[in-house]
């Protein structure tokens, strides 16, 4: 089983400049209370956004509908909170270009299907110049030869082959994978004996 291929993103994009924007900022840790992640796209950047008494960017009406977040570098690093991406997405979010990402966090996005893309500084900071500069621009971000373009422009980035690879294949929701094969699983399970009041197998 695979689940839907992610080959391409099209729309508005929003920039937030800076560096090392953590987990913690993106969705603080008291709104990891739910036990679901409902109407979590609420409250990203919840604190940043106060702070900011409505001018900050996930606030502007120019930025509203955006699909694309154009951050720089190690967004997304401290702790590896699910919710981060999640409240991404939940927002509206469905790739991400940067300089560089956590680790844990563009694991967690790609478990979403939902592209991080690299570019060099000076490709992000352009990328970002023009966002704010003319925030209605209609991007189109391609996966397979990573390219995103926009006003008759176009900037190369980099993705690493195996996400990649699993989002051009639809290959990336590994718990639906698992789950697809239920039959396999059950009688893999019949033969666990810590799963069966470890009774010997036959």
């Amino acid at each position: 089983m695979t689940t839907a291929p992610i080959t391409m993103v099209e729309g508005k994009a929003i920039a937030l400049p800076g560096h090392d924007i953590d987990t913690d900022r993106i969705i603080p840790a008291r709104f990891l209370k739910s036990i679901s992640f409902a109407g979590l796209g609420n409250h990203v950047f919840a604190d940043d956004r106060a702070a900011a008494g409505g001018d900050h960017p996930f606030d502007r009406r120019e930025h509203q509908g955006a699909r694309i977040l154009v951050v720089n570098r190690n967004f997304g690093c401290g702790s590896s909170r699910e919710h981060a991406p999640r409240s991404l997405q939940r927002w509206g979010i469905a790739a991400v270009i940067g300089e560089s990402f956590a680790e844990i966090f563009a694991s967690n996005c790609l478990a979403l299907g939902m592209p991080c893309l690299r570019g060099e500084t000076g490709t992000v900071e352009d990328i970002q110049q023009l966002v704010q500069e003319q925030p209605g621009v209609h991007f189109c971000l391609t996966l397979e030869a990573p390219t995103l373009r926009g006003l008759d422009r176009h900037w190369p980035l980099t993705m690493e082959n195996g996400p990649q690879t699993m989002l051009l294949n639809g290959c990336w929701d590994a718990t639906g994978l698992l789950l697809s094969h239920d039959d396999r699983l059950r009688r893999t399970a019949l033969q666990l004996p810590y799963l069966n009041d470890f009774a010997l197998s036959n």
